[in-house]
């Protein structure tokens, strides 16, 4: 009977050491989504360029050379697609924010949420500017009901390069980037599940 309960136990001590042994740690995962990163960033035929040279350009980047801006600061990649029509958010003064999105999973490589079907739909967000910083809460929309108020990081880092306005006249547009976000600046499942995310998001001022 003893014979039978220690091989029992060591069975059980076995097993748990193979699936302390297979659990990731969060270093590994981290350098996954940065492969994962890296990866895309191939495929896609993305020329990351420095601050130094965004900054150089007039805070652009070149759509036709699939430039992406690599953000030191937040490690987020950017594009800016169109700077948009209208001005900058104004300070300390609370500014509904329409926006429409896809959001892609770069380390499953799966769509993942989006809104884009049509042109009423939208996620609207609640920013305000205090300075160089920017807050948000998501009211509504697919975001919302995903991932719930909190507004990604990723999100906002964009609000110091471009308008956010409307498109009340021929010709105007509104603002449209591309950010590749890792999962520190992310949504709260990537945030707590280390993947990166990969976004196309228009923004508009709601009237």
């Amino acid at each position: 009977m003893r014979k039978t309960v220690y091989a029992v136990l060591a069975m059980v001590a076995a097993l748990a050491f193979a699936s302390c042994d297979d659990t990731e740690t969060y270093g590994e995962k981290k350098e996954k989504e940065q492969d994962a990163i890296n990866a895309f960033i191939s495929e896609e035929g993305i020329r990351v360029i420095s601050e130094g040279q965004f900054h150089a350009q007039g805070d652009s980047t070149s759509v036709e050379k699939n430039e992406f801006v690599y953000l030191d600061n937040s490690g987020v990649y950017m594009q800016i697609v169109r700077r948009g029509c209208g001005s900058e958010l104004e300070e300390d003064k609370q500014v509904n924010v329409l926006c429409r999105y896809t959001e892609y999973n770069i380390l499953d490589r799966a769509m993942q949420t989006r809104n884009d079907y049509e042109p009423r739909t939208y996620d609207k967000m609640t920013v305000v500017r205090n300075g160089a910083t920017y807050t948000a809460s998501f009211v509504s929309g697919v975001m919302y009901s995903t991932y719930g108020t909190s507004v990604p990081t990723g999100w906002l880092v964009p609000f110091a390069y471009v308008n956010i306005g409307r498109q009340d006249a021929p010709g105007e547009e509104i603002a449209k980037v591309k950010l590749i976000v890792p999962h520190s600046q992310g949504q709260v499942y990537a945030s707590s599940n280390v993947y990166p995310c990969y976004y196309v998001i228009t923004y508009q001022r709601e009237r």
